[in-house]
C-alpha cells in the first residue's frame, strides 16, 4: 500500500461530481479556466508551488505544479480539464450514480482519471510524504481538439522528466496504454462555380459534386490491415437547392500506426487536386500527433505499474489504441511514459459515458505507490 492517506472512493466521488457539473468545453476557456482555478486552490498552503500559464488563442490555461524532493529529473503526472461536451449538456446526460457506474459528460474522458492525478499529488504536498524524485503535475485545457496550446509545454517538461505518467482512463476491463496510433487532420476546401440549377445546368461546376469525389478519393486510402484508417466529417455545402454549389468543406481525420505512414498519406492528401472541370481543391493541415510505438523503456514501466496493481488486488493488462493523446507528445521526446492509468469505464465521447467509481480509490493507490517508488 502507498505511504499516503488517500481516503476512499466515496470520497473522491464526492469531489468528482462538483467537477463533473461544471461543465468544461475545450471551447469555452472560462469554464475550463473555473475548474483549473478550483484544483489549484486545493493546492494552496502545501509545499506545491504553482505556475499559471495563461490561455491563448480562445482556449483556457495551463496549471503547473511542482514538488521537490528525491533526487534527480522529476515524474511528470498529466492530465487535460476540457471535454467534448457543450455547455447545458447536463440537462440531458446529468451527473448521476447507478450501482457501481457513475455517469455524466466528460467523467470518463477525463474528469475522474485528472481528479486522480490531483489528488494524489494533493496528498503528498499536503502530508510530505517522500519521493525518490520530485513531482511534476500538468494540468492542460485544450487536449480534445490535439493540445493546440499546450503541446510545446507538454513536450518541454517531458524532455526535462524521468518518467511521464499520463491519467487517460483504463479501458472497462482496467487495461493501461503502451500505444497509440498517431493523428492528423485536414481541412478541404472546394471551390466551383455557381450557376441556375433549371436554366443554366451547364454553366456551373458544383462544389458539392467536386467534394464527393474527393470523399471517394479519401476512403480508398484506408487501409485496415495496415492500421490506417480515414473518417470525413463534417461535410457541407451549397446554399440552396436550386443553385449549383460554388463551395463545399469538409474535414478528415487521419489514423496511422507509425510515421512513415503519416508522412505518405499527408503527402498525399495535401496533393489532392481538383477531378471536375471549374473545380479547384485545398487541403490544409498534417500531422498532430505523431505515433507512439511500444519501446523497451516503455515496457518496463509499465511492469512496475503492473506488479503495484498485483499487490494492490487488481490485474492491469496493456493495449494499444486508435485514439491518440498527449502520451504521443511525451514519448515522441523519448520519455518513458505510461498511459492509460486513471479510472476504467466506457463511453468516451458517447451519450452513456461512466467510470467504475468504485476503482477511484485503487487507481489513486497505484498513481502514488509508482510516484513513491519510481527510481
Amino acid at each position: 500500500m502507498p505511504t499516503a492517506a488517500l481516503g476512499t472512493s466515496e470520497d473522491l466521488l464526492r469531489e468528482l461530481a462538483s467537477w463533473v457539473e461544471l461543465e468544461t468545453p475545450t471551447t469555452d476557456a472560462a469554464a475550463v479556466d473555473r475548474l483549473m482555478d478550483r484544483a489549484a486552490a486545493s493546492l494552496a498552503g502545501t509545499a506545491a508551488a504553482l505556475t499559471w500559464i495563461p490561455g491563448r488563442d480562445g482556449y483556457g490555461g495551463h496549471l503547473l505544479a511542482r514538488l521537490p524532493g528525491g533526487n534527480g529529473a522529476p515524474i511528470l503526472v498529466l492530465g487535460h480539464l476540457d471535454t467534448v461536451w457543450s455547455t447545458g449538456t447536463l440537462a440531458s446526460m446529468p451527473f448521476r450514480i447507478e450501482g457501481d457506474r457513475a455517469y455524466g459528460p466528460g467523467i470518463y474522458d477525463m474528469k475522474a482519471s485528472s481528479l486522480i492525478a490531483l489528488h494524489a499529488f494533493r496528498c503528498f504536498a499536503r502530508q510530505g510524504v517522500a519521493a525518490h524524485r520530485p513531482i511534476t503535475l500538468l494540468l492542460t485545457s485544450d487536449e480534445e481538439i490535439g493540445s493546440p496550446t499546450s503541446r510545446a509545454l507538454i513536450e518541454r517538461e517531458a524532455a526535462a522528466s524521468a518518467y511521464a505518467l499520463v491519467l487517460e482512463p483504463a479501458a472497462a476491463d482496467g487495461a493501461c496504454v503502451t500505444a497509440r496510433k498517431g493523428v492528423g487532420r485536414f481541412h478541404m476546401q472546394v471551390e466551383g462555380k455557381a450557376s441556375h440549377a433549371g436554366n443554366a445546368f451547364l454553366g456551373g461546376a458544383s462544389a458539392v459534386v467536386e467534394l464527393a469525389r474527393q470523399i471517394v478519393t479519401v476512403n480508398e486510402l484506408v487501409d485496415a490491415e495496415r492500421g490506417i484508417t480515414l473518417n470525413v466529417a463534417p461535410i457541407r455545402g451549397g446554399t440552396r437547392p436550386n443553385v449549383i454549389a460554388a463551395e463545399a468543406a469538409c474535414e478528415i481525420d487521419l489514423r496511422v500506426p507509425d510515421a512513415e505512414s503519416g508522412a505518405v498519406l499527408e503527402r498525399r492528401l495535401l496533393a489532392l487536386s481538383a477531378q471536375s472541370p471549374g473545380c479547384r481543391v485545398r487541403v490544409t493541415g498534417g500531422m498532430n500527433r505523431p505515433p507512439w510505438a511500444e519501446n523497451a523503456a516503455g515496457i518496463a514501466l509499465y511492469e512496475r505499474a503492473r506488479a503495484i496493481a498485483t499487490a494492490l488486488g487488481f490485474a492491469l493488462p496493456k493495449q494499444s489504441r486508435g485514439g491518440g493523446s498527449d502520451a504521443n507528445f511525451t514519448a515522441t521526446v523519448g520519455t518513458p511514459t505510461l498511459d492509460g492509468i486513471g479510472c476504467p469505464g466506457h463511453g468516451a465521447h458517447a451519450s452513456d459515458e461512466h467510470i467504475l467509481w468504485r476503482e477511484l480509490a485503487p487507481r489513486a493507490a497505484l498513481l502514488a505507490r509508482l510516484l513513491e517508488t519510481l527510481d
